[in-house]
């Protein structure tokens, strides 16, 4: 009997396929787990809190750390997706050879709005398999931060975050690795109710 398995890709064989120009910019692909995962488009509210995103997070930190957005970070779990927001250690420069490994990465932010359920499982279980100490999720629809941290392996070899907060719209919440700096939510969550 024949087994059909799906072609898994290594990191390099990803990146010869992006060399040899096999993807368009518009394809919007993730590598995720070996396999090739076509990413949801993003909307209007979604494309703007990552913006203000951005922004903040770089006049509370200016030089102190790079701010990444939709920038491919390099897992060892045959991964390498594009998180919306990702705070890493250094400056540009130090990701020319290669992207941030886990090692390099203070925060990752995903802004969730139909994807929300995929952010807290699939990708939360991603990132905490790859040791990435700090998850946030932006979630737009219920107008709250979900801040994971501690990333653990239970008896079941299942990977998961010790430690989950909720923030709300009227509340700072204190960037991972930068204790001096807060990030106001409120603009960010103005957002919610523009679309509808």
């Amino acid at each position: 009997m024949n087994v059909v398995t799906p072609k898994r890709f290594t990191i390099e064989e990803y990146h010869q396929l992006i060399a040899l120009g096999f993807f368009k910019e518009s394809d919007r692909i993730e590598l995720i787990r070996g396999e090739l995962i076509q990413m949801v488009a993003k909307g209007t509210p979604h494309t703007v809190c990552g913006s203000i995103l951005c922004r903040q997070l770089d006049r509370l930190l200016g030089d102190r750390a790079v701010i990444r957005g939709q920038d491919p970070i390099t897992l060892p779990n045959a991964s390498e997706p594009e998180p919306d927001v990702v705070i890493a250690r250094g400056k540009d420069e130090d990701y020319l050879i290669h992207h941030p490994y886990p090692e390099d990465i203070l925060l990752v932010i995903e802004i969730s709005d139909s994807t929300l359920i995929y952010d807290q499982t699939k990708k939360l279980e991603l990132y905490a398999e790859a040791g990435i100490y700090h998850y946030w999720i932006v979630d737009l629809n219920a107008r709250q931060l979900e801040r994971y941290s501690q990333p653990y392996q239970n008896a079941q070899g299942e990977f998961n975050y010790l430690s989950k907060q909720i923030y709300l719209p009227d509340q700072l919440v204190e960037i991972p690795g930068f204790e001096d700096s807060s990030l106001n939510l409120s603009r960010i969550f103005s957002l919610g109710t523009a679309g509808k």
